[in-house]
């Protein structure tokens, strides 16, 4: 962990480079040292089609992103994570933000329970 899943209306396709969000989502997690393992980092995103916005009557666009974690981390922590994930996002998206209707939103979950994982590409890091 960390994952990162950011979904966003395909309306958004022609306007952004997605790929390069993701890059840049990524970049503040590694960007963090310690507070997330870099061989749990994944930075993903899913292509809405099929979607209705408000009264589904203008061509309303959304980018919601899901940051899900592992337990114990500090609240400072993860709101320092949260909101520098969140400025990013701000800043990718401030160009269309200005053209036309556009909800940014940002979720963390935490998981309460635990996980079960495989992964070797920890090993790359140590």
């Amino acid at each position: 962990m960390p994952h990162v899943m950011v979904e966003y209306t395909d309306n958004l396709s022609s306007h952004t480079d997605i790929q390069s969000l993701l890059h840049k989502l990524g970049q503040v997690l590694v960007g963090l040292g310690d507070t997330y393992p870099v061989g749990g980092i994944r930075v993903r995103a899913h292509k809405v089609t099929e979607y209705r916005i408000a009264d589904g009557k203008a061509d309303d666009a959304f980018v919601h992103t899901t940051l899900k974690i592992g337990k114990g981390r500090s609240e400072e922590a993860k709101q320092a994570t949260c909101e520098k994930l969140f400025d990013v996002m701000k800043e990718h998206f401030a160009s269309i933000y200005e053209e036309k209707y556009l909800a940014l939103s940002l979720e963390l979950v935490e998981f309460q329970h635990k996980t079960y994982k495989h992964n070797n590409i920890h090993s790359r890091f140590r």
